[in-house]
C-alpha cells in the first residue's frame, strides 16, 4: 500500500524527538532485512524492554491427519466444526495447509486477553459473519461482514469482537508474506486505473494515540508460541509513517470483470502470497457472446490445488454446497461443474454467487478437524 503517516513524527528519520520534555523511542519495523517495506513508529517507551513469560495462549498448530490418502475432490462442511468460542488468539482451527499458507476457521466470542504478534507470516481474515474492532499498535480498524482484514507480520494487535455478535472468519496465514498483485500496479507502485480496486477502497487506521488497556502480556508466534511481558502498555505509539500497517478491504469493493467468453480465475485475482493466489468472486454480469457458456469449464489443474470457500448466492456449478462450504480440488484430478450445470448455464446473464478462492502450487494437506466434517460422497457427485 501507499505510505501512511499518522500522529506526531519528527521531520527526519533517526533524529532526536521530544514531546513535553520526554524523548520518544524510534521503533523501525522492517521487512526483507533493511531492503524492503518499512514503518517507523515513535513510542513513549522502548519496545524492546520485555521480560520472558509463559505462553498461556495460542491455537493448535496444523498437522496432517494422515501421512497419505487417495487423491480425491473433497468437500468440507465448516459449519459443522466443533469447539466454537474463545478468544481469536486461541480459536483458530486449521483445516488445510502447506509450507506457504495455513487455512483455518475462527469463531471467537470474547476479546483477546493478550496482545499478539505473528512473526511467521501475514494474517488475512475474511469475515464471513461478525463485527468488531481490530486493535493494533498502529491504530484501530472496524470490521464488518464480508470484509478482508489484513494484519502484517510482526504487528502487535488483538481482536475485540462486538459482544453478543456471532463471529465466523476464514483465516489465511501467509507464511511467505502477502501482497497486492503486481499486474494491478504501475511503475511507481500506484494501483492502476484499470485495476479491480483503487486505494480508496481500502480502509486504513484513521488515528493513533497512546492507550492503556491494562494488558501487559504479549504472545509471539515464531515456530511455536512464546510469551513476554511488558512493564508498560504496548499501545504507546504517538505517531508513525511507512507502508507496513493493517487495513480492511470489503470484498464488494472488488470490481469484477466480464468478457465475451469465460474469463480465467486470474481476472478475479485480489491478493498474492508465496506460491498462492487469492481470488474474490463477487456478483457480476457474465459472458456476453450469444453462444457463451458462463459456467466454468472442466479444468485439469496439473500444478495447482484449488480451495474455494462459499460465502453466499446461487452456486450454479455446484450442488450440495452452501454458505460456509469448503471445496478442495487437488492438482492432477480434473474438476468442473456438477452434472447439468454446464448446459443449464447457457443464456445466463448474471450471477449472485460470492466466494473466496485460493490457488496453491504446494499440495494442501488436511487436518483431523477437516476430516471430521468431510462430505465423503463429494467425489462421486460429479457422475451423471
Amino acid at each position: 500500500m501507499e505510505r501512511l503517516q499518522l500522529g506526531d513524527v519528527p521531520p527526519k528519520h533517526h533524529i532526536k524527538f521530544e514531546q513535553n520534555g520526554q524523548l520518544r523511542w524510534e521503533h523501525c519495523i522492517t521487512w526483507d532485512g533493511f531492503d524492503g517495506p518499512y514503518t517507523i513508529a515513535y513510542r513513549e517507551n522502548g519496545p524492546h524492554r520485555l521480560s520472558a513469560a509463559e505462553p498461556h495462549h495460542g491455537w493448535e498448530l496444523p498437522e496432517a491427519a494422515l501421512a497419505s490418502r487417495p487423491l480425491r475432490r473433497r468437500h468440507y462442511r465448516s459449519g459443522s466444526l466443533q469447539g466454537r468460542g474463545g478468544a481469536a488468539v486461541d480459536a483458530r482451527v486449521p483445516m488445510l495447509f502447506n509450507d506457504d499458507v495455513v487455512i483455518s476457521m475462527v469463531r471467537p466470542d470474547v476479546p483477546d486477553p493478550v496482545y499478539f504478534k505473528n512473526a511467521d507470516g501475514d494474517d488475512l481474515f475474511f469475515v464471513f459473519e461478525g463485527t468488531g474492532t481490530l486493535r493494533t499498535e498502529l491504530g484501530d480498524l472496524r470490521y464488518e461482514p464480508l470484509d478482508y482484514v489484513y494484519v502484517p507480520r510482526g504487528i502487535l494487535h488483538r481482536f475485540v469482537p462486538d459482544e453478543g455478535v456471532e463471529q465466523t472468519w476464514l483465516s489465511m496465514e501467509c507464511l511467505g508474506g502477502m501482497h497486492l498483485l503486481k499486474q494491478w500496479r504501475n511503475a511507481l507502485g500506484q494501483l492502476r486505473m484499470d485495476a479491480p480496486y483503487c486505494h480508496r477502497d481500502f480502509k486504513k487506521p484513521e488515528g493513533v494515540a497512546p492507550t492503556d488497556e491494562g494488558i501487559r502480556d504479549i504472545l509471539v508466534k515464531r515456530n511455536g508460541f512464546h510469551g513476554f511481558r511488558a512493564p508498560h502498555s504496548p499501545l504507546d505509539v504517538v505517531g508513525y509513517d511507512g507502508t507496513i500497517y493493517p487495513w480492511v478491504f470489503p470484498i464488494l469493493n472488488f470490481q469484477p470483470r466480464a468478457g465475451l467468453t469465460h474469463l480465467p480465475p486470474t481476472w478475479h485475482g485480489t491478493f498474492g502470497a508465496r506460491r498462492a493466489l487469492i481470488c474474490s468472486f463477487v456478483p457480476r454480469v457474465v459472458d456476453f457472446h450469444p453462444d457463451a457458456i458462463p459456467c466454468p469449464y472442466p479444468h485439469s489443474a496439473v500444478d495447482m490445488d484449488e480451495f474455494l470457500f462459499y460465502v453466499r448466492g446461487d452456486f450454479t456449478s455446484r450442488r450440495g454446497v452452501g454458505p460456509g462450504s469448503i471445496s478442495h480440488h487437488p492438482a492432477g484430478v480434473p474438476h468442473g461443474p456438477h452434472p447439468g450445470a454446464y448446459e443449464a448455464s447457457i443464456g445466463t446473464r448474471d450471477t449472485d454467487e460470492m466466494a473466496v478462492m485460493i490457488d496453491t502450487f504446494g499440495a494442501l494437506q488436511a487436518t483431523a478437524a477437516a476430516l471430521g466434517v468431510e462430505d465423503v460422497g463429494y467425489n462421486e457427485s460429479f457422475l451423471p
